[in-house]
């Protein structure tokens, strides 16, 4: 009785599940449906079970993308996650989602069917629309405030508590486009940091660092045009596409030019949309690790040695991600030996205003920075770079984003 109660259960759990649930074979048709996805798409099992397939649930850019992009990758790696589309309802309505899927595999190795998750974002648009009403809304209670003094009183009290729930709702909104934590790679210290200059516009810097498998790992700094719920967009489906990337091929330069067709391809128009991005890999060496990097119009990076000296990396011919259909990048490699700590970082670092007359700190004084912090820790020079940069003041009017990675000198516990 148990073991029927808990299938009972199983089949429920299934059906009725909070997301949606579909099995297609290989060529697309649907074989498997939950009720969750035919509740919100208003078809009956009948209407889709063997004679839909999962292409005629997407709207026609969703059909150009699945077959662009989509599937293609689910092919390459037999998964995807966190796909953004739109399925086209009974009724003819858009139901924006999120998709993930799998390829199922037999005892032999031979794919048999593809497992797909989708998730209702709808939410998740209501929450970019509310972002941009609660702006419209600020801006009208500032013009109305001009009217009369009281009015100007009742209006910044009504500002003061939109600009507070909005900034809680932009809070969450960043920390969800970088790593909540940042992992400890074996051999290796890593640390971060993230500066915000502005708690009313979410930013458009962004990092990651993620294993690869054999001891290799993937790691990038970017960041992308303009602020908003528009720049977090992209934010999001750059750091998406570039892990995504990694696991098809981490070469770095294949990588970035993966990056470059998918924001060529998905803004093109009158919204064009780029990013800056500098993406490498570690792998395990004698020495050390060896690091290998490729950058699209980024900053380079700066290598500090064990011997209290420090260089920039040259990677030249890195264009800006996104602008050209088929832009080119190259690749740079290096040896990072115990006590060694390569910084990448952002233009606001750089770019921070230090005097009255606007000057800029720059590159040769952050060479000079480093040089004097030399040699030290991944936390150590995070810290430092932390400080540095509070002591911009109003100066520091940009995002900054930190990462560094570094092995501990030898001797060191």
């Amino acid at each position: 009785m148990f073991s029927a109660l808990l299938e009972d259960d199983v089949e429920e759990l299934y059906e009725e599940a909070p997301c949606g649930y579909l099995s297609t074979l290989l060529d697309g048709k649907i074989a498997k449906v939950n009720a969750t996805l035919l509740g919100w798409l208003g078809y009956t099992r009948e209407h889709v079970i063997g004679k839909m397939s999962f292409s005629d649930l997407l709207t026609i850019g969703g059909k150009l993308y699945h077959e662009t992009h989509f599937a293609p990758l689910l092919r390459m790696q037999g998964e995807v996650n966190g796909i953004a589309l739109e399925l086209k309802a009974a009724d003819g309505t858009r139901l924006p989602v999120l998709i993930s899927s799998k390829v199922k595999v037999g005892s032999d190795g031979t794919p048999q069917l593809i497992r797909t998750t989708v998730t209702d974002a709808r939410d998740r648009r209501a929450y970019e629309a509310e972002l941009l009403r609660r702006r419209r809304e600020a801006e009208e209670a500032r013009r109305e405030a001009e009217l009369s003094r009281k009015a100007e009183v009742e209006a910044r009290q009504q500002a003061e508590r939109d600009r507070n729930r909005l900034q809680g709702v932009l809070a969450v909104l960043q920390r969800s486009l970088v790593p909540p934590t940042l992992p400890q790679p074996e051999g290796l210290e890593a640390a971060a940091y993230y500066h915000t200059a502005s708690v009313d516009q979410v930013g458009g810097d962004f990092y990651d660092l993620f294993p690869i498998g054999g001891g290799r790992w993937c790691f990038f700094l970017g960041d992308v045009c303009g602020k908003g719920p528009e720049a977090a967009a992209v934010t999001s489906l750059t750091r998406y596409t570039l892990r995504a990337a990694a696991i098809h091929d981490p070469d770095p330069v294949t990588v970035l030019s993966t990056l470059n067709t998918v924001l060529h391809q998905h803004y093109i128009g009158g919204d064009p949309r780029y990013c800056t991005a500098i993406f490498g890999t570690l792998t395990p060496s004698d020495a050390g690790f060896t690091v290998r990097l490729a950058s699209g119009g980024h900053p380079p990076a700066v290598l500090m040695h064990a011997d209290g000296t420090a260089e920039y990396l040259p990677t030249p011919g890195g264009l800006l991600v996104g602008i050209l259909p088929n832009a080119r990048f190259s690749a740079a490699t290096c040896e990072l030996a115990p006590g060694d700590t390569v910084v990448l970082y952002t233009d606001g670092l750089t770019e921070a205003r230090i005097g009255p007359d606007g000057t800029r700190y720059g590159d040769e004084a952050l060479l000079d920075y480093a040089t004097d912090l030399a040699p030290a820790t991944a936390d150590k020079t995070v810290g430092a770079l932390t400080t540095l940069l509070q002591s911009f003041g109003d100066g520091l009017d940009d995002d900054t984003a930190i990462l560094a990675l570094g092995i501990a000198p030898a001797g060191s516990p």
